[in-house]
């Protein structure tokens, strides 16, 4: 049968993403994995031998992650997809209720704007006046963001909240398409609502340039009837499903990586959070982000279209949305896939007995492996200019580059040496405990990762990260002309 490798973890299979395996079986298929692939163990399994609360195990789309499926025999035409967190039914009412569709007018220009809505039966006039009542928050003005915004205001959605706390650069500009050339340095949320108002200056535009936290995010999202999270990193993911999860707004679920994408719809009449699908988000730096592995500039065109799709359906309160399903999308195969997902009555945030009663409580830093262990040595770090000191000063020292190859296809650190993260155990004996070693990847997060898991193995000698990575340092590599770099 045909075993499918999502990209994220494609990095403990020697980079294959469909693996042929003669097995009746999930555990047969799991133990022919990690041995013909050691390196994927440690991606799979966590330090109790249980799969990772943040992969999945689908079988024909259905889920299969439950150790009590492992044993069962699956028809050798079975499709198996492992599946990691990157980041159905029919309504029975739009979330938009009568009295407020009742209290909206439509004046004769904007029935001239939205006349291709106006002749679409399950739309009408009832329709668009629910799509002008709304209010809906779009946390993210970035890739997925860019879609989604524009095409929310595009359908006249009466109010849109972005909110966003990063910075518009050059390098966004290949993907988040909302953002130009003349917007490089300006607050993203600041450039999108001017995007907003050039398309429709009717609409009601909150920028907000913050970093959403669980001190934050109640006044952020309340009072608002959805929520579209379109941010690129778990603590965000996980503290807004929590918060839309507890004030019982509607949340549009988003992911990209490099081909892949997956969207559903969470915690809406009683379906499955972002819990549910994933109990966990992946150790820090275990896999890579979409920032560290990149993603093709269409994909988020598609994923964020979706999304916004999603969310007018539930605004007018038509067709069939992906409540209890995800769609998972593989641009590069032209795969898709709409998986099938159930509320967990364990669930800690939407479960029977909920153990989470309020986001402001939850140690969200410590959830996603961001807060430092006491018990666990520091990683002592060097800054760019600290290296560049120390290399241009002629100083011995090792540089471990442990970004995927084709980050360093792109631009090489010059004099390092390359070494995967799944190899360094077995490799260790390559370095020299009386220099000093330095590890780098591209933002600094996958390197800690690193320097923890060479000292896992017994290392004994220096080691240090450099802090921001590669990214915080190119701009010295490359300056500096005959600098010795």
């Amino acid at each position: 049968m045909k075993v499918y490798i999502s990209a994220t973890l494609r990095s403990f299979f020697d980079r294959n993403g469909e693996i042929q395996i003669e097995k009746n079986t999930i555990k047969e298929i799991l133990d022919t994995l990690t041995s013909e692939y050691p390196e994927a163990k440690k991606g799979l399994y966590d330090e109790n031998g249980e799969i990772r609360d943040f992969i999945r195990i689908f079988v024909n789309n259905e889920d299969r992650t439950d150790k009590k499926y492992h044993r069962d025999l699956l028809d050798e035409r079975s499709d198996v997809l492992f599946l990691p967190v990157i980041a159905g039914g029919a309504p029975e009412e739009s979330i938009i209720s009568d009295d407020r569709r009742k209290a909206i007018k439509l004046d004769e220009q904007e029935i001239d704007r939205f006349n291709k809505h106006l002749l679409l039966r399950e739309i009408g006039v009832k329709g668009q006046k629910r799509i002008k009542a709304a209010r809906v928050v779009v946390v993210g003005a970035g890739a997925l963001g860019s879609p989604v915004i524009q095409y929310l205001a595009a359908a006249g959605v009466g109010t849109i909240k972005v909110v966003d706390f990063d910075s518009v650069e050059i390098g966004n500009l290949q993907s988040q398409v909302i953002h130009g050339t003349r917007d490089v340095k300006r607050p993203k949320a600041a450039s999108a609502r001017d995007t907003i108002r050039n398309i429709n200056r009717n609409i009601e535009v909150i920028a907000e340039n913050i970093r959403i936290d669980a001190d934050n995010v109640g006044s952020v999202i309340d009072g608002f009837d959805l929520v579209i999270d379109c941010t690129d990193n778990y603590k965000a993911r996980y503290l807004l499903s929590d918060a839309c999860t507890l004030l019982g707004i509607p949340l549009i679920f988003g992911a990209i990586y490099q081909y892949e994408g997956q969207v559903s719809v969470l915690g809406y009449k009683g379906g499955p959070c972002l819990r549910c699908l994933y109990p966990a988000p992946p150790p820090a730096g275990l896999v890579p982000t979409c920032a560290e592995g990149g993603a093709i500039s269409p994909l988020p065109g598609i994923i964020g279209s979706i999304q916004a799709n999603e969310a007018l359906k539930l605004i007018i309160g038509i067709g069939e949305h992906l409540t209890g399903k995800l769609l998972t999308i593989d641009s590069l195969g032209l795969r898709t896939n709409i998986l099938n997902i159930k509320r967990n009555e364990k669930c800690p945030v939407c479960g029977n007995d909920p153990s989470i009663t309020s986001f402001i409580d939850f140690d969200y830093e410590e959830f996603c492996g961001l807060k430092e262990d006491e018990n666990e040595i520091p990683v002592e770090g060097l800054t760019p200019d600290e290296l560049a000191s120390r290399i241009e000063s002629g100083e011995p020292i090792t540089i471990i580059d442990v970004r995927e190859p084709h980050e360093r296809a792109i631009r090489k650190f010059p004099n390092a040496v390359a070494i995967p993260i799944g190899q360094l155990a077995r490799r260790q004996k390559e370095l020299n405990p009386e220099i000093d070693t330095v590890f780098i990847c591209k933002e600094g997060k996958r390197s800690i990762l690193a320097i923890n898991t060479l000292r896992e193995a017994g290392y004994k000698g220096a080691i240090y990260n450099l802090k921001g990575g590669f990214d915080a340092m190119k701009d010295i590599i490359f300056s500096n002309e005959g600098g010795g770099l």
